[in-house]
């Protein structure tokens, strides 16, 4: 995070305008299901982004902050979205980072899961980034092929209302934390 009143040193003239353009598109029409701004507004790389847990799903009611941090080479190159609210979720790394397949740099995916035209394309828009995790909490059956969180996928597995309780019991002190 730079110093406020100091601009991001990574940020170019061509991904910092991409960037002021989303930003302003999204003051102007908001997107039910997640609100999203900078961190700083000197640093157009650093966002925060509140995702609001999808209806008739294990997340609703839930209020999930998170940072998107867009590298020196964006568009080309896709952001890192990371939970600062704890979440438990197989493709939610237990530090926060969200694995899905359009925040992976594009190409052949090495391991086999992914087609190329699956990751991540410049034409992808935070927008667009969002609401593939929100699909992604919205989900019945969580992607259990290469999970991120080990565990989850485990308990997901082998006991599914243990999951399901951990998850609800996360919704509730993400509701309660976000009107402290």
């Amino acid at each position: 995070m730079s110093k406020p009143g100091t601009p991001a040193p990574s940020a170019t003239p061509s991904n910092t305008l991409l960037l002021r353009r989303q930003l302003a598109e999204l003051t102007k029409h908001p997107v039910e299901g997640f609100s999203a701004g900078l961190v700083d507004d000197n640093n157009l790389l650093e966002w925060e982004v509140l995702i609001i847990g999808p209806p008739d799903t294990l997340y609703e009611g839930g209020f999930f902050k998170a940072r998107l941090s867009f590298p020196p080479e964006f568009p080309l190159l896709p952001p890192k979205m990371r939970f600062i609210t704890q979440m438990w979720h197989p493709n939610i790394y237990t530090d926060g980072t969200v694995c899905i397949s359009i925040l992976h740099a594009p190409g052949d995916d090495q391991y086999g899961y992914e087609d190329a035209g699956e990751r991540w394309m410049p034409v992808h828009s935070i927008e667009s980034i969002l609401l593939s995790v929100i699909s992604l909490l919205s989900s019945d059956t969580p992607n259990l092929d290469s999970p991120a969180n080990v565990d989850a996928a485990k308990e997901v597995r082998t006991d599914l209302a243990a999951y399901k309780k951990k998850v609800r019991r996360l919704v509730r002190r993400s509701a309660e934390e976000a009107f402290d």
